[in-house]
């Protein structure tokens, strides 16, 4: 019913679109040409016919509304472009305005798209009061059950509504087991089988371990013969650190370990924005680099920048820069000593450019280079990284996207020495955050944060 609703729609649309634009090219109540008419009913026939294949019309519960409107806009593209190449086929395009064109296709993709923001805002609204809900069974432990519990709640109007558990931890205890989030548990599957079957319950989710493939085969056999839908949500909790995206290989569905988590397409945003505002920062900041490396020079005697190995993406090692901010020392090979508060090795002026990370300005010519991004976990010293990879769980996991000149650890005040290994789980916790939360509103969001008061802190000496 609602799709054949929504493809009435969208071959109003199409036609209104065409209206709309006639009455802003000509602003008269001229009749459509026989060419117009013509493209008109092209794009509402392709609208009826394409639309289906790019999944326009499929349920919109649990997605995202971003990828749901871009698939829409590229599948009003395609029907446009299609359009297009029909009417020139036909050589049927050369009465017709360009404008009008334009205004028709802008006009009816704007409507289609609307239309279907609006429907969603509807449907939330419906779905947050309890309405138009799909029942779900859920399958599993108590804990990971606990956590798809906790999701559902916190998001109602995807329209899911959770209505028992089965207990497989238990299971064969005893028909019923402890409540869960004021949900009846099972443990015993007939009994699972027959709540589902006589509650009509829409789907059952099988929140299940990668090993439980036996589970999952069985809860499948049981279900063979009904009209309910099995989803299978694996527990990768063991696995939280790495990137379970699932792509293709050779043909072959393959599910990423461990493994770079964006893909270049991703990233072309993040690059584009490292080497521009780096070229803008150094240019905006040379009356400041001229001041600090006439300071450093007349404050002690060496070179005025101050460079040490450091890993990048996938470990690949690339020289940091910085300005120096200690007199010149040596130190045992292999040995790195943090700098302290009241440190004797750090100039007046270094003291200052470190409170202030002035000194770190230099690193916008490691991101111009390419080693570096603006926003990204930071580098540490190759010495700290093989002290702390066998101690802190998911460290080398940070050297999976290019490290940065600031990240979302430093905005929440991880910054400086690090002298206890808590302070580096703490700090490696959220470079892992950023990781698999990134997006590039993200960047900008620590890069503003930075901005406003991530230069100075307290723990930076």
């Amino acid at each position: 019913m609602f799709r054949n609703t929504a493809r009435c729609l969208d071959a109003f649309f199409v036609i209104a679109g065409g209206l709309i634009a006639h009455w802003l090219r000509y602003s008269t109540p001229i009749a459509l040409s026989d060419t117009q008419r013509l493209l008109i009913a092209f794009n509402c026939v392709l609208v009826l016919l394409l639309f289906p294949g790019f999944g326009v019309y499929e349920t919109w519960r649990g997605k995202a509304l971003a990828p749901v409107l871009a698939r829409i806009a590229a599948a009003w593209m395609v029907v446009v472009a299609t359009g297009l190449v029909l009417a020139f086929t036909l050589h049927r395009m050369d009465a017709v305005s360009r404008l009008w064109f334009g205004y028709s296709t802008l006009i009816s993709g704007a409507l289609i798209i609307v239309a279907r923001c609006a429907m969603h805002v509807v449907l939330r609204s419906v779905r947050s009061r309890g309405m138009n809900m799909r029942t779900v069974a859920i399958v599993g432990a108590p804990g990971f059950s606990r956590t798809l519990l906790a999701h559902l709640e916190h998001a109602p109007q995807a329209g899911f509504k959770p209505v028992c558990v089965f207990d497989t931890s238990v299971e064969g205890a005893g028909a019923y087991g402890p409540r869960l989030s004021r949900l009846p548990v099972l443990t015993d599957l007939s009994a699972f089988a027959d709540k589902v079957r006589n509650e009509h319950v829409n789907e059952v989710w099988l929140a299940l371990p990668l090993s439980e493939e036996h589970t999952l085969y069985r809860f499948a056999r049981t279900f063979r013969h009904d009209f309910v839908n099995l989803r299978f949500i694996p527990d990768v909790r063991s696995l939280s650190l790495f990137n379970h995206a699932l792509v293709d290989v050779v043909g072959l569905p393959t599910l990423n370990l461990s493994a770079t988590p964006l893909s270049p397409p991703q990233m072309w945003p993040k690059l584009m924005f490292d080497r521009l505002f780096a070229a803008l920062a150094l240019l905006a900041l040379a009356p400041v680099f001229i001041v600090l490396a006439v300071g450093i020079k007349l404050g002690s005697p060496g070179p005025v920048f101050f460079r040490q190995t450091r890993k990048g993406v996938d470990g690949q090692p690339f020289a940091i820069y910085k300005f120096r901010s200690m007199t010149v020392h040596h130190e045992a090979h292999g040995q790195i000593t943090q700098a302290t508060r009241n440190d004797a090795r750090v100039t007046k002026l270094g003291a200052f450019m470190r409170r202030t990370s002035l000194d770190e300005l230099p690193q916008f010519l490691n991101v111009l280079l390419g080693q570096m991004s603006v926003v990204g976990p930071r580098p540490h010293a190759i010495e700290h990284d093989d002290l702390y990879k066998d101690q802190v769980y998911g460290y080398m996991h940070r050297y999976r996207i290019k490290p940065g000149i600031t990240g979302w650890a430093q905005v929440n005040g991880y910054r400086g020495a690090t002298t206890k290994v808590e302070k580096m789980e703490a700090r490696v916790k959220f470079d892992l955050f950023y990781i698999d939360n990134w997006s590039f509103w993200f960047d900008m969001k620590i890069v503003f944060i930075t901005i406003f008061k991530g230069f100075v802190g307290r723990n930076a000496f």
